[in-house]
Parts: structure tokens; sequence; C-alpha cells
């Protein structure tokens, strides 16, 4: 993406982001660039248990993560593979395989690549550790079946688009830790070098109590991808999947989560309640769906403070992704690898400059594979799912112009995503007669 003229300090590095992680490494082209991580974390290279994976969806994040969780512990082997769509599936394959080289970490059999809505569970019955990667809406379900059969889990986030996803999501996490099943989120902040300085600062007292803050993720946007000849109206909708709220839950949900999970994070606070706007201006066309092309939210959290959401999808405008937080003793700016704390005379009380860190989607993998060996216990389904609420009710604020309460929407039985999809049904979100789609009307839109 094209960085505006008016990019600041607190403009995150646009290479720190994970989809552009995923674009700059080779798994599209095939070229060995990924670099060799040291693996501090792994440990009982020598167990004799060697750990089979299993990747649920085969996009481009889903190849990045099945390339990181092999590279992060030496006994491992990825054994099955299920997309929807063959072509994703095969592509991912061979893209995987060129990344590993001739490690023969990778042994898929034909038998083993499992296509359609069914494959899902048939991928994950051959595995120790499970890779979710399919479009988020999907995730509940097979969050859940991962956990009813005893797998652990690397899943990405969001973990869900609607409140009866949430709620799967908890219920699910909360048997996960029960039964010492490790669960690793993809909100790869919480294994970012820098991002966990700022929090230590925090628990010091560095900055006082947090009563307000501000977070962005406002780019450019993302693919779009046009409607082919033959296409079902669900494989269409699949196929450009960030578009339907359905499979995505708007970009306030698949990208924005990151930044309003680190408030949560560093008030140690869900919302209790989300007031906002939105609309689309720019991303106007029938390819675009339903969803937004900007938000601004206002979240009250149960402490008083408030933080200003900000999040848009509009070319050749301001770019920033980072989060910027008031304390009752000076501010905290987070922003690619740096952290700048300051008190309120402008005086620096800490700077962390992380051009030199670990990669934090890699951490992800390596702190997930050590605790297995070890024993330990990774929990991170709660804090996924919470974080995921509170995207929700952002949105659930911007589509309908009223305050959302979090207690009254997590009694929602709004449910977006149904039960036993196959190829036969009809898509969830159906277009009128001249291929466009129903937009959110604030005042009118019911969201509950």
């Amino acid at each position: 993406m094209k960085q505006s003229s008016d990019q600041n300090s607190e403009v995150s590095n646009p290479n720190n982001s994970r989809r552009s992680f995923v674009k700059n490494t080779a798994l599209l082209s095939g070229a060995m660039v990924l670099p060799t991580f040291q693996m501090d974390a792994m440990v009982n290279v020598f167990n004799e248990k060697k750990l089979k994976i299993a990747v649920v969806g085969c996009g481009g994040r889903g190849t990045g993560a099945a390339v990181q969780a092999l590279r992060a512990d030496e006994n491992v082997e990825l054994v099955a593979m299920a997309d929807a769509f063959e072509d994703r599936l095969k592509d991912s394959l061979m893209n995987i395989s060129k990344e590993m080289g001739e490690t023969k970490k990778v042994n898929v059999k034909s038998e083993h690549q499992f296509v359609g809505f069914d494959g899902a569970k048939k991928a994950m019955d051959m595995a120790d550790v499970v890779i979710l990667a399919t479009p988020p809406g999907f995730r509940p379900e097979h969050f859940e079946y991962a956990i009813d059969n005893g797998k652990h889990v690397f899943m990405e986030k969001p973990v869900a688009t609607d409140v009866p996803g949430v709620r799967k999501v908890l219920a699910a996490a909360k048997k996960a830790k029960e039964n010492k099943l490790n669960v690793v989120v993809g909100l790869q902040r919480h294994y970012q070098t820098n991002y966990l300085a700022a929090l230590d600062q925090l628990k010091q007292d560095k900055i006082g109590k947090i009563v307000s803050g501000q977070v962005y993720w406002n780019s450019a946007g993302v693919w779009v991808r046009e409607r082919q000849p033959g296409q079902s109206e669900l494989e269409y909708q699949m196929r450009n999947w960030y578009y339907f709220n359905w499979l995505c839950g708007d970009h306030i949900l698949e990208q924005h989560i990151h930044n309003i999970d680190v408030a949560n994070w560093f008030i140690g606070e869900t919302p209790i309640s989300a007031q906002g706007m939105g609309g689309r201006q720019v991303r106007t066309g029938k390819d675009h769906g339903e969803i937004f092309d900007h938000h601004f939210v206002e979240y009250t959290y149960p402490s008083g403070a408030v933080v200003a959401s900000q999040c848009r999808h509009q070319p050749d405008t301001m770019r920033r992704v980072s989060e910027f937080f008031q304390g009752t003793k000076g501010t905290v700016s987070t922003a690619g690898d740096n952290v700048e704390m300051k008190d309120w005379e402008g005086n620096s009380l800490f700077e962390h400059r992380g051009k030199d860190d670990p990669n934090p989607y890699q951490v992800e993998h390596d702190k997930l594979f050590a605790s297995i060996r070890n024993g330990g216990v990774i929990s991170d389904g709660e804090q996924g799912a919470n974080s995921t609420m509170s995207a929700i009710i952002g949105r659930m604020a911007t589509y309908s112009g009223q305050i959302i309460t979090w207690d009254e929407a997590m009694k929602s039985q709004l449910k977006l995503v149904p039960d036993g999809l196959t190829w036969d049904s009809p898509a969830p979100v159906q277009p009128n007669a001249d291929g466009w789609y129903n937009i959110p009307i604030p005042g009118k839109t019911v969201v509950m």
C-alpha cells in the first residue's frame, strides 16, 4: 500500500502487518525468502512424539501459518489440509513445499487433501495440532470440533462474526483450558516485544491509570475478487469473502480487532458500551458486498476510560495503524515495532525501538509448540473471543446508530452463519434483481 504523505511517527511500519508479512514472503512466488529463526522457545527436540499438523483454510494466511508452525519445532509434520476450493489447497501445498525445501516435514498425501465443507473435520481428525485459517465465519464450528476432539489449536483472528459464534468460542475455550489444550489466537501483538515491554511499564504504573485512548487502522483497503462466469452465489461470496458479514464481519472486525484488542489489553477490561458512526463513500461497487468502508466508534470501559476507535479503507488518505493512550501521569504510543512513553511535560519516561525484535508471527508458533512439548497451557481463546465481541459491538453501533451495551449484545440470537452449509445451500445473503446487496442504514438496521 502507498503511504500517505502526511504519515507521522505514530504510523506503523506496513511490513509489520500480518497481511503484509504474508505478501512479502515468497509464499506466492516460491522463492526462499523466509528467514531461519533462532527458536529459543523450542524444547525437547528429541521427543519421540512427532506432532502432526493439519491446516484448515489454505489462503495466504493459512499458508504462512503452516510454514511458521513447521519451523517452530524440529519434530513436526504437515499431514492434512482442507479448503472449500481445490485450487487454493493445491496452490498452498505447492508453496509450503517450496518454502520448506528438503526438510521432509510436508507429507500431505492426495487422500489427505480434503475439499469442500466437510473437509475440515476430516483433516483435523488426522492431527495433534490444527491451524484454523478459513474466513472467520467458520471459526466457531471448527474450534469447537477441534477442542471436542482433543486438538491443540492455532486460530486466526477474529474468532467469530456474530454473537452466537462468540458464545460458542467462549464455551470451547473454557473446555480447552480444563482439558489442558493449548490455544493461540493470531492477535500477535501479545507475542510482540515492544507491546510486551509497554505492558510491563504500564504494570509499573509508569503513566498511571489509563483514562482515554485512540486506536487506528486506517489504510487503502484490501483485495477484491470479481464475480466469475458460472459461479453460484455461494461460491462467489466465499471467493470474495471479505465483503460479506457472515464470512468476514466487516473490516472493523477482521483488521481493526488488533487495535481494539490492544485497548482491552492495556486497560485490563472489555468495553461496557459502544456508540459510533460509519458508512461507505469510496468502496461502493457490487463486488464490495454489504460492508462499510469507514467506522468511528467510542468505547466506554467499566473504569470510566473512553477509547476512540477509527478504521478506514479508502485509497489516498492518511494511513495510520497504531495506538495512543493517555494516563493520569503521562502517555504511551505504540506503532510498528516502537513504544514511546512521556510524562505530561513531554519528558521521556520509556522508549523501545524494536527493529531487531523477533518476528511475532513466528513467536506465536514457537511459544505454542514449546508449551505443547513442556506440558504447559496457553489459553488465548477467551481473550480472542472478548476482543472479537468488542469489535462486533462496534459494528453493531455503526450499523444501527444506537448505543450498544455489552450485556445486551451478548444476549443476541441473530445468527449470520447458517448450520450445515453445502454447495447446494443458498447463500446466506442474497442480492436484489440488479445484483446489489442491502447496505446497513443507521436508524433502520436491526443488529440484535
